[in-house]
């Protein structure tokens, strides 16, 4: 069976890579789906989801006359999608879901991370950290409030980073597709390893459905690279495209928007707040996969909505 993501199989590659860019979408317009309810998806809905996913691994759903802060609404909506085995970290709500705003007391522990805080976040996929076992596939964020100011998200299909990746040294792609690529050292605390040290690639392709997922992070501390030419070459090319990419897509999320993907890469812009508009996202992290083929939606097609 051809698979494009086969560095020796260069025209299944050609094949999947000019369908792909044919089809990607040039503004950030292109991703958005008015919902009804995201509570109950229609069979259009869940259509007109999967079409924005089949050509860049991502949609942002839009309903702005429900209530925004209902936690439960994006949930619903992931369940309807195949989005079923969330990641509850410890940093959770009791749900499952991350409440994404910036920590307010002193001391906290959320605030330790940057995700809990006004800063901005660079280039990453979520979960990279985790072992493989505990891959995270889907990922959802829902906008309960905007900040005053900043808090916006760059967004890119992972497949597109490896295009152009491919495109400019297969051998990159080689480098980056090794188990030692990238390793994400232990994280201490007072009880000693709270999580241990996790070595793995930054692209595979899974063996039994034969999807492309990334893992990476574009930080420089808390990481270790692996230590040859070809991996550091490859890291420096990958952020070069990160810094430029002419298919960065821009989103400002709104009270009732929210993104589907399967974990994408992204940034977050830094922002600030008001007493009357405290930036607030809830974000879920699934091991699972979006699926379009529940109930009576369509098929998705072999490669390319991959």
């Amino acid at each position: 069976m051809s698979n494009p993501f086969d560095l020796a199989d260069d025209t299944a590659y050609r094949a999947w890579r000019d369908a792909k860019l044919a089809a990607y979408p040039r503004s950030v317009d292109e991703l958005i789906v008015s919902l009804a309810d995201p509570r109950h998806l229609t069979p259009a809905d869940i259509h007109a989801l999967g079409s924005r996913c089949a050509r860049a691994n991502m949609a942002i759903y839009s309903a702005p006359h429900l209530n925004a802060a209902d936690k439960a609404l994006a949930k619903r909506l992931g369940h309807q999608l195949g989005l079923t085995r969330l990641e509850g970290n410890y940093l959770a709500d009791e749900d499952g879901l991350s409440s994404i705003t910036p920590a307010g007391d002193e001391g906290s522990v959320r605030g330790e991370f940057i995700p809990y805080t006004h800063k901005p976040i660079n280039w990453h996929t979520d979960g990279y950290y985790n072992a493989l076992d505990r891959r995270i596939l889907g990922m959802t964020l829902h906008c309960a409030q905007d900040a005053e100011a900043g808090g916006e998200n760059a967004l890119l299909d992972h497949e597109i980073a490896y295009i152009q990746l491919r495109d400019t040294n297969p051998d990159f792609i080689a480098a980056l597709m090794q188990t030692d690529a990238m390793t994400i050292p232990a994280r201490m605390d007072e009880d000693n390893i709270a999580r241990p040290e996790q070595s793995g690639p930054v692209f595979a392709v899974d063996a039994e459905q034969g999807f492309l997922y990334m893992r990476y992070t574009a930080r420089t501390r808390s990481i270790v690279w692996k230590n040859d030419a070809a991996t550091l070459a490859a890291v420096k090319a990958l952020a070069d495209i990160l810094a430029g990419s002419e298919f960065i897509l821009n989103a400002r999320l709104r009270p009732g928007m929210g993104l589907i993907c399967n974990n994408v890469l992204h940034t977050r812009s830094a922002f600030t707040d008001s007493p009357e508009r405290r930036r607030l996202l809830y974000r879920g992290r699934y091991y699972d996969r979006l699926r379009f083929d529940l109930n009576t939606a369509p098929a998705r097609a072999t490669w390319r909505s991959r």
